[in-house]
């Protein structure tokens, strides 16, 4: 697994819409309906996790939920956080 460079880690941001690379994470705030929406949509998430082997540091309130990836073992960013968070985009829209 290799730590992408910053220049890299721009480049992947193009193909996502309104993620933003900040403090050592890729990241993105969504806004739901309602709590129940939020949730559904958090376990929906959580299961692809799973499958990936790769879990979000996210944090939930009422009805906004925001997302921050970063892979852990290398200190940075990885493609893996980018597969993760293209997965999260097809699962939200």
């Amino acid at each position: 697994m290799e730590k992408l460079s910053d220049a890299q880690i721009n480049e992947s941001l193009k193909q996502l819409n309104g993620w933003e690379y900040k403090n050592g994470m890729i990241s993105k705030s969504f806004k739901f309906h309602d709590f129940t929406e939020t949730f559904s949509i958090m376990t929906r998430i959580a299961f692809e996790c799973e499958k990936q082997n790769h879990h979000p540091n996210w944090e939930n309130v009422y009805n906004n939920l925001t997302i921050k990836l970063n892979t852990h073992d290398v200190d940075g960013i990885t493609q893996n956080d980018f597969s993760l968070a293209k997965s999260i985009e097809k699962i939200v829209n």
